[in-house]
């Protein structure tokens, strides 16, 4: 009935079109008036794809875009440092004994984990309220994170203030009294000096305590993009625990990379011993040439050129100023002129350890 009223119904220049004249007209619009052929054309191919997921011709990634790319953005590979490992595995075994000192009690602790992670997803993950400690890492010119969970803050008020036989709190979301903090900064002094023990061997830093805080915002020690290393420790406390989390910027520590990348303490690389106390015997046999400059005077290219056989230099050099004793263009040792039977002598007065102390501190020789 419908079909009909369309067929008669009044139009100005030529009948209504039909729903499927209608649709078929709208399908060659979409098609390019290609038909089926032309949406077969529209699939993608293999290399399409691939040039899409970021896939080379052999399997691999590509370095430049694609999905790949924005899958891989938040991912880090975590660059071992194997000494960083004996390092705070030496730092565990030196904290069991400070916190024992500390508590008056059993502590036992391990270390859960370490790897690798974003600073500012790190930051977004801390669940609040926690103690945020800033270290400043002196010797190294720079800050680390040192990230004490709450429970852990409450059991161990809770043990030294008299609290070992109660039944563990309930932890609020709160922050932090005067007391709670102040005990937080000597805990975290008893573990920053283990920490300044444990890294000893490698490297001179001294782990300072610098400020408390409660909100991540404030407690920023590197760029939100900057790749941290996160140590988890887990403090067992009789019936309690908690966790403590060290985040350590790899640009922190850029300055003993080398050291950190040794598989053990002490380790020379390759390095042969005999040879190098052969070579250092050798050198004790070495002759080399030694001069003493009496004096030193400049002149103009000019005068030069117009000496002559005869003609005397005069030099500014005095009686009892010192001697510089050279080896090739290097003041090594410093002296005195003086006589010796009918041959000139000097006498040494600054040894060449003298010397290069005096280097060292910028002085005149």
């Amino acid at each position: 009935m419908a079909d009909d009223q369309q067929e008669v119904a009044p139009t100005d220049d030529a009948p209504p079109k039909g729903e499927e004249e209608l649709l078929d007209e709208w399908m060659n619009m979409a098609d390019g008036e290609g038909g089926e052929d032309q949406v077969e054309e529209r699939i993608l191919d293999q290399s399409e794809i691939d040039s899409l997921l970021g896939i080379d011709d052999d399997g691999g990634s590509k370095e430049s875009g694609g999905v790949r790319v924005l899958l891989d953005s938040s991912i880090i590979s975590y660059e071992r440092l194997p000494l960083l490992e004996v390092v705070f595995d030496r730092f565990e075994r030196i904290i069991s004994t400070s916190l024992r000192q500390f508590t008056a009690d059993n502590v036992d602790i391990s270390i859960e984990n370490m790897t690798s992670v974003r600073y500012g997803e790190y930051m977004d993950t801390i669940p609040l309220p926690a103690g945020l400690v800033v270290v400043n890492a002196r010797g190294l010119d720079d800050y680390i994170l040192l990230a004490y969970e709450s429970r852990l803050i409450y059991a161990i008020v809770d043990i030294l203030l008299g609290g070992r036989r109660s039944r563990p709190a309930r932890i609020e979301g709160r922050n932090f009294t005067t007391i709670e903090r102040k005990i937080i900064e000597q805990l975290s002094e008893v573990v920053l000096d283990g920490l300044d023990e444990a890294f000893e061997p490698v490297a001179p830093i001294n782990f300072e305590f610098e400020r408390i805080e409660s909100n991540p915002r404030f407690a920023t020690v590197t760029r939100e993009g900057n790749a941290c290393i996160l140590v988890t420790i887990r403090l067992n406390l009789e019936e309690r625990d908690g966790i403590m989390q060290f985040c350590l910027p790899y640009a922190t520590l850029e300055p003993i990379r080398d050291q950190l990348l040794q598989q053990f303490m002490g380790e020379k690389f390759g390095h042969d011993n005999i040879w190098e106390n052969h070579l250092a015997q050798e050198l004790f046999s070495t002759k080399t040439k030694m001069s003493c400059v009496m004096g030193e005077q400049t002149y103009m290219l000019s005068d030069a050129l117009g000496w002559r056989i005869g003609d005397t230099l005069v030099f500014n050099a005095k009686e009892g100023d010192p001697v510089h004793i050279k080896f090739g263009n290097i003041t090594k040792m410093v002296g005195s002129m003086g006589r010796d039977g009918s041959n000139l002598a000097v006498k040494v007065i600054k040894t060449i350890a003298d010397v290069n102390d005096l280097k060292s501190e910028g002085q005149e020789l």
